[in-house]
C-alpha cells in the first residue's frame, strides 16, 4: 500500500461569477507521498493554484466552492471541514508559501511577531520562547543578524529576504505538508537558487512533503521527484521527473518541454503552443487540449480521454495512447531533451 500523506480524489471546484459558473478544477486526482516533492506545472489558468488552495480551503468564499471530491489528509477529508475545523490544520499541519511575499506579510507588524503568532497559537509557546524560536527560524532560512532583524518590519527587507521570512512563517510549526506556490517568482537567480536549496534541505532533513507549483521546468527538474501536468482544470499527465522529461506521452507536455530554452543548442526563437486555453465557463466536452493539439482526432473533440497507464508510476489522459490510435512520434524538440 502506498504511503500517502495526502490524496485528492475527483476534485471539482467552481467559481460563481457574473458570467456564470467557471469550472476551474474538473475531476483532479493527485497523491502526495510522505517526504516527497510533487511539482504541479501548467499554464496560467490551468487550475494549479486553485487545486492547492482548496487543500487549505483558501479560495475566496462564497464565490469559490468545492462541488464534489475528497481531499484526504492522513485519512481525514478536509473538503468536509468547516473554517473553524481548518484552523487546527492551517499553519500547523499544512502550510503555504504564497507567490507574493509583500502581500503575504502584515506591514504593520514586526517580522518577529508574525512568526510568533503560529507558535503561540498552535504550539502553546510562551512569548519569550516563541521569540527565541523566531530568531532560530530566521537563522535557519539564512537571514543574518536575526536578533536585530526579528524586530524589523517587512518594508525593511528586500524581496528575497521577505520570501525567506514567508518560508520561516510556513515552517514555524513543523508542518507535515508544505505548499509552495511559485516560491521564487520575481527573485534573481542567485536568491532563487538559495531558496530552492533551503527547501530541498528542509525536505530531506525534516521529512516534509512538498507540493511545488511553478511555471519553471528548470525548478521542477531540480526540486521534484514526481510531476503532475495540468491543463484546462484537469491533470493530463503524471509521472516521475525522468518520465515527464525524457518519456512524456501527452502532446501538451511535449509543448511545454519544447518551449524550454536549451543553452547547448542554437535556436532561432522559442517554440510556443499556438492558440489559447479553453474557456472554463464553457469547457469543451472532449479533451481540453484538442483545439490546440496538432495530433487531435475526431474522438478528441467529442469524448474526454481517461488516464491510461504507461508504467507503474506514469499515466496520461490522451487518446493517442489508445491501441486503436495511429502511432505518433513526439516532435524533434522533445527528442533533443532526451
Amino acid at each position: 500500500m502506498e504511503n500517502n500523506i495526502l490524496e485528492i480524489n475527483n476534485l471539482h471546484v467552481s467559481f460563481d461569477t457574473f458570467n456564470g459558473e467557471v469550472k476551474a478544477v474538473r475531476g483532479v486526482d493527485l497523491k502526495l507521498k510522505k517526504g516527497e516533492a510533487l511539482a504541479i506545472v501548467g499554464e496560467s489558468g490551468s487550475g494549479k493554484s486553485v487545486t492547492s488552495k482548496s487543500i487549505m480551503q483558501l479560495n475566496p468564499k462564497p464565490a469559490a466552492r468545492i462541488k464534489t471530491g475528497e481531499i484526504k489528509f492522513e485519512g481525514k477529508d478536509l473538503a468536509k471541514y468547516t473554517d473553524k475545523q481548518m484552523e487546527s490544520i492551517r499553519g500547523k499541519e499544512i502550510s503555504m508559501i504564497f507567490q507574493d511575499p509583500m502581500t503575504s506579510l502584515n506591514p504593520t507588524m514586526t517580522i518577529g511577531k508574525q512568526i510568533m503568532e503560529g507558535l503561540i497559537k498552535h504550539q502553546n509557546m510562551a512569548k519569550t520562547q516563541a521569540k527565541q524560536r523566531a530568531v532560530e527560524l530566521l537563522n535557519l532560512v539564512g537571514i543574518p543578524n536575526a536578533e536585530t532583524r526579528v524586530k524589523q518590519y517587512p518594508h525593511q527587507f528586500s524581496g528575497g529576504m521577505r520570501q525567506r521570512v514567508v518560508i520561516a512563517i510556513a515552517l514555524a510549526c513543523n508542518p507535515k505538508v508544505l505548499i509552495a506556490d511559485e516560491p521564487t517568482t520575481a527573485l534573481d537567480v542567485t536568491i532563487q537558487a538559495q531558496i530552492l536549496e533551503l527547501m530541498k534541505n528542509l525536505q530531506s532533513e525534516g521529512d516534509t512533503s512538498i507540493i511545488l507549483i511553478t511555471h519553471d521546468l528548470g525548478v521542477v527538474a531540480n526540486m521534484a521527484q514526481r510531476v503532475a501536468v495540468m491543463y484546462g482544470g484537469k491533470v493530463v499527465e503524471v509521472g516521475t521527473v525522468d518520465e515527464i522529461f525524457y518519456q512524456p506521452k501527452h502532446p501538451y507536455t511535449w509543448g511545454l518541454l519544447s518551449s524550454m530554452p536549451r543553452l547547448h543548442e542554437k535556436q532561432d526563437g522559442l517554440a510556443t503552443i499556438p492558440g489559447t486555453p479553453p474557456d472554463l465557463a464553457d469547457p469543451p466536452k472532449g479533451c481540453p487540449f484538442a483545439a490546440r493539439c496538432p495530433y487531435a482526432m475526431k474522438v478528441c473533440t467529442e469524448h474526454m480521454p481517461e488516464h491510461l497507464e504507461v508504467s507503474d508510476t506514469q499515466t496520461a489522459a490522451c487518446w493517442l495512447l489508445d491501441e486503436r490510435a495511429p502511432e505518433t512520434e513526439p516532435p524533434e524538440t522533445i527528442k533533443s531533451v532526451r
